[in-house]
């Protein structure tokens, strides 16, 4: 018996009785076979029933075998399934035609029912391995997608290397817990974790419908950008939007939740470098002066508040109300006017 006990093959042939002889055969080994008796039906029942593999005649009227191959390859529902040629036309040029239309192996009139069964059996094989390393595959992109941004991830994929990028226009955001080493030092790690989780998926969200990207998490910081790696002209505008969405949403969880947190954010607009860093376990990175003095930002901001530099002011263009914080002491860079936003 075979080990394909649910495949279904489809058995293309004008002719009854080998229609017959070859669905006693393929039942008898414990595959599902279906019929279709021209190549016109044949497409039709390929495209409904999805077959795992078609026997296919190459000598009827109508559509013959390679029309109904063409047919089948060129409908993204049916062009994957594989196909056996099984004719009584014997010369090498018929072969190779077939062979040259899509067709995955070759079977001569008349046939032996035990090279049947074994070539069905050995391509059946074939294609559950390749649909094993394409759902691989699958996973891992997903994961890859989970680490870097799409354009990043499929650069490095194409090219085997993904080049660092000067971006002149972006904006950067930190946003740091309040307290938080006081007060996870009261949790289990597994809690410690849990809260974590929970608000950064909540920020991760926001940052993604808002068509901005984060970067990492370092702690209990989350370091998110707008402008990067996809240009965005507006991108002061939105990541403060961004950031006034996850102060909402903090606040709305604390409403209802067991425990309640506060964050301080930062927002600086500049240029940035981005890029992978490492090779061995992969990091998209942005560094830069603007993503210091972001950082800068975060620190002196409040609770629950947005603080933004004053080049962040700029590029807001009186859009979002802002409430002047004078010239502060910046560590590093001296002093430097910020806003709160309203």
């Amino acid at each position: 018996m075979t080990d394909q006990p649910e495949s279904r093959i489809l058995i293309v042939d004008d002719i009854e009785e080998n229609l017959m002889v070859l669905t006693d055969t393929l039942e008898a080994e414990g595959f599902h076979p279906l019929q279709a008796m021209s190549g016109e039906r044949a497409v039709q029942i390929a495209a409904a029933a999805r077959p795992d593999l078609i026997l296919l005649d190459i000598k009827m009227p109508g559509m013959d075998g390679y029309e109904t191959i063409n047919a089948l390859k060129a409908r993204p529902e049916t062009a994957d399934i594989p196909v056996i040629f099984i004719s009584a036309l014997g010369q090498i040029d018929d072969k190779v035609k077939g062979f040259r239309a899509g067709a995955v192996d070759y079977v001569s009139k008349p046939f032996q029912k035990e090279e049947v069964v074994a070539r069905v059996g050995t391509h059946l094989r074939l294609r559950s391995a390749l649909r094993a390393v394409e759902l691989e595959r699958a996973k891992s992109d997903r994961l890859l997608l989970n680490i870097l941004p799409e354009a990043v991830a499929s650069e490095l994929k194409e090219k085997g290397q993904s080049e660092p990028v000067y971006h002149a226009e972006a904006s950067a955001l930190f946003a740091d817990i309040v307290g938080f080493t006081q007060k996870a030092a009261l949790l289990s790690p597994k809690e410690v974790v849990a809260e974590l989780n929970e608000i950064f998926t909540g920020f991760d969200a926001i940052t993604a419908r808002s068509g901005c990207e984060r970067i990492k998490t370092i702690g209990d910081a989350y370091f998110a950008v707008c402008g990067i790696p996809r240009p965005e002209s507006d991108h002061a505008f939105v990541l403060a939007r961004a950031a006034q969405d996850m102060i909402a949403w903090l606040a709305e969880r604390n409403s209802s939740g067991a425990r309640t947190w506060e964050v301080r954010v930062g927002i600086h607009s500049g240029d940035a470098m981005a890029g992978i860093v490492g090779t061995c376990k992969y990091l998209y990175d942005v560094f830069g002066d603007t993503v210091n003095v972001a950082s800068r930002m975060e620190s002196a901001s409040l609770p629950m508040r947005v603080n933004v530099s004053r080049a962040t002011a700029d590029r807001l263009g009186g859009r979002l109300p802002l409430e002047p914080r004078g010239p502060l002491e910046v560590k590093g860079k001296g002093v430097m006017e910020m806003y709160f936003l309203a």
